[in-house]
């Protein structure tokens, strides 16, 4: 089974349209089952993804926490065996490199309430850049170059064209051209994979990079953008109140509405 085929399921529906005669048939859905990540053994989170790409999701997640700093610190990623000692497609352990040292108590999600319910704070900006110092080298991304991001993301979008249910993260290089996208029903998820892939390939931090979501972009958007090193997150929809004031305090460059001639600019500048 291909990843594509991995991210996707059938189920039978009824469909009404108009006043024509109801049809059966199969949609097709963006698939969502838990995932829980252990390291060394020791369970530390439970996140519902889109299977596929697993293992680039648990090592975003662990950059983006604050945990994994090197490619070197990691050892193995080994899908755990359940009763019938047959790999468990659902958990996932990250085994670390004898050398490795790791704080699990650095843990972000620890510190501060996630953005979806909508409580946050410049204690919690302060409380992630403790981990996360602000942007050093900071970016000025051309109008040019994010004009053309959106579609050059949706032509690559295979999961959404089927399912039209999964969020997209793309990472592009200062000149727009496209070097990693993922897809998953999380929006963190999705830009986790994307992190993940980047550290197994040795690029972070991800400085002169431009991110583009396809959803909305919350504080914790912009926190894990930070935690990659990531200086331009632009987003087709909006962003909250909360990622526009990390934004500011990170010397993040962020924008919104990005609807070729339009965009909304709320952090950092561009360049014509």
């Amino acid at each position: 089974m291909s990843l594509l085929e991995r991210s996707m399921r059938a189920t039978p529906i009824t469909r009404f349209d108009g006043d024509s005669a109801p049809e059966s048939r199969d949609d097709i859905l963006a698939a969502e089952e838990p995932l829980e990540i252990r390291v060394d053994g020791k369970s530390i989170a439970v996140v519902m993804r889109t299977p596929g790409y697993d293992r680039e999701l648990a090592a975003g997640f662990l950059v983006t926490e604050g945990i994994l700093h090197r490619v070197e610190d990691v050892l193995d990623m080994v899908y755990c065996r359940g009763d019938n000692a047959e790999p468990e497609q659902n958990v996932l352990d990250v085994l670390l490199a004898p050398e490795a040292s790791v704080d699990l108590s650095k843990l972000t999600r620890h510190v501060f309430t996630s953005s979806s319910c909508g409580i946050c704070s410049k204690a919690s900006i302060k409380a992630v850049q403790a981990q996360f110092p602000p942007i050093e080298k900071q970016l000025s991304p051309s109008r040019k170059v994010l004009d053309g991001l959106p579609g050059k993301l949706r032509a690559v979008q295979a999961g959404f064209d089927r399912t039209g249910g999964l969020h997209a993260s793309a990472l592009f290089l200062e000149d727009g051209t496209l070097l990693a996208m993922r897809e998953d029903v999380g929006r963190h998820n999705a830009l986790d994979k994307v992190v993940g892939r980047a550290f197994f390939d040795g690029g972070l931090p991800l400085q002169n990079r431009i991110l583009l979501v396809s959803g909305r972009v919350s504080f914790e958007i912009m926190q894990k953008a930070l935690g990659a090193g990531i200086p331009a997150v632009a987003a087709i929809s909006a962003p909250t109140s909360a990622a526009v004031e990390f934004a500011k305090a990170s010397g993040q460059v962020l924008v919104g509405f990005l609807r070729k001639p339009r965009m909304n600019v709320y952090a950092g500048t561009l360049v014509d």
